[in-house]
């Protein structure tokens, strides 16, 4: 009998612990743990942050799932790995501190023969002072953020219409924020609800954000195929921007909020401030602070994570220069190098580098995006882990055979615009792969037959039916796994 152990029930973890257990035979125990009791269908809080929907409607109980299925959950953050066990245990084990009611701060090793970092960000806000929801700023990083959101905004909203107007501060909160697509989303979004109740001639809202050029989203950008012609998302992001009349500030790195005051260093090295009556920006992301240790108790962190907290895997992490950078960097197994038992996927795997070229201030502070790896492909890369780990149990082969790498694999990206069944809108962007391949495609770095983009209320449908669609599947419904990551 095999143990495996997943932590974090995310949309990587959830999807690595569903296909471990349809894919093992019932003796082999799966095992997660995650300090949420709740599953959170994480795109749709855009809509709960502008009132269209509640928590209810994107959150669900996982335990009842878990149960279901036969898996085990336990309501848990983990602390610290010990990949080679200690001097008195010769299992490797993951020491967790559970997080729900039944037995909080009760600590307890929990041993595994295979395990999946899947713990996904902590939301960093203290890179930014002032940054968050429990102090100057919003966001819609959880359910419970976005609900916070829509409070605020609804309060906002009142007042406008009592004659007062407002400034609407909406993007990345620090120079190294990735996420950039929830903050797209959130600021047309939010336009559309002010035209719906009537307040946008009282609105200036404002996107900031630390792209070089609108359109990048962590990824360099993209050319995709528009009615016949090939366009920069650059254009088609800007066109947008224009179209709905909303202002952006680029190149910038937010370096402290105040109430009502943000603060802002400009790649070029100039500080500005700007003054607001609603600001939802989106936090840099980090590990969430995992330690690790050897068998005599030595800490090993180093040697698992990086600095930034994520785990490393089977990608190249030597330091080179931007025009150096290849797609093979990318990992594909998204195994440990050391310890072949452990994997990492979704957010918690250290990428090789940033997608982005890096881009410094005079003062040398980074103003660039970091690499996004949320949605569809961590939904991917933990079913490449699943599968992997399944493959080794069944068949007694260490070496991982299924490979997901970002530079090989595409994405599909549907960004609401305004949420209604008549007058919505969403844009629609596919691109393949991920991380540019210029060697394999010299001229665009993606297969342009693979990569385009549209936007209409079209968008907006199937953003609605994937919302359903992708909660069903992660209710692990009669046949969830027909519906793809």
């Amino acid at each position: 009998m095999s143990k495996i152990v997943v932590l974090g029930a995310g949309i990587s973890g959830h999807t690595a612990a569903s296909y471990l257990r349809k894919l093992l035979p019932k003796e082999h125990e799966v095992i997660v743990i995650a300090p949420s009791s709740k599953w959170n269908w994480i795109p749709s809080n855009i809509w709960v942050g502008v009132g269209a929907m509640e928590p209810e409607d994107v959150t669900f109980e996982l335990e009842k799932v878990y149960k279901k299925i036969g898996v085990i959950f336990k309501q848990a953050k983990a602390i610290a790995i010990y990949p080679e066990g200690t001097q008195t245990t010769s299992k490797p084990f993951v020491l967790i501190e559970y997080t729900g009611r039944d037995f909080p701060g009760k600590k307890e090793n929990v041993e595994y023969d295979y395990l999946i970092n899947a713990t996904g960000p902590k939301l960093n806000f203290e890179a930014t002072p002032g940054l968050g929801p429990d102090k100057n700023s919003l966001s819609v990083c959880s359910a419970s953020h976005a609900k916070q959101a829509a409070q605020e905004l609804k309060k906002t909203i009142e007042n406008m219409k009592k004659g007062k107007n407002a400034v609407f501060l909406v993007g990345t909160g620090h120079g190294q924020a990735t996420c950039h697509g929830a903050a797209f989303e959130y600021v047309f979004n939010l336009d559309f609800v002010l035209k719906k109740e009537k307040v946008k001639d009282k609105a200036k809202i404002v996107f900031i954000t630390n792209e070089y050029e609108l359109g990048d989203f962590g990824m360099a950008g993209a050319h995709i195929k528009k009615g016949g012609y090939i366009t920069h998302t650059k254009t088609f992001t800007e066109s947008l921007f224009a179209e709905r009349n909303v202002s952006w500030i680029k190149r910038a790195h937010i370096y402290k909020v105040e109430s009502n005051k943000a603060y802002y260093e400009t790649l070029y090295g100039s500080t500005h401030e700007i003054e607001f009556d609603f600001a939802m920006l989106i936090p840099p992301f980090a590990g969430v602070g995992l330690k690790a240790y050897n068998k005599t108790g030595e800490d090993i962190t180093g040697n698992l994570f990086t600095s930034n907290g994520f785990m490393k895997v089977d990608a190249d992490y030597t330091q080179k220069p931007y025009e150096e950078w290849k797609a093979a960097d990318w990992p594909k197994t998204y195994q440990n190098p050391t310890y072949k038992n452990i994997f990492a996927a979704g957010i918690a795997f250290a990428p090789p580098h940033a997608i982005s070229k890096p881009m410094y201030s005079p003062n040398k502070t980074p103003i660039f995006p970091a690499p996004p790896r949320t949605g569809m492909p961590s939904a991917i890369i933990g079913r490449n882990c699943a599968l992997n780990i399944a493959s080794m149990i069944k068949h007694g082969n260490q070496t991982p055979k299924h490979t997901a790498s970002m530079a090989e694999i595409g994405a599909a990206c549907v960004a609401s615009t305004g949420a209604s069944l008549f007058s919505g809108t969403a844009a629609s962007i596919t691109v393949y792969p991920i991380v540019p391949d210029f060697e394999k495609y010299p001229e665009y770095g993606r297969d342009l037959y693979y990569t385009f983009g549209e936007i209409g209320l079209a968008g907006h449908w199937i953003k609605l039916l994937l919302h359903y669609a992708f909660i069903y599947k992660a209710k692990l419904k009669p046949f969830w796994f027909v519906l793809p990551e």
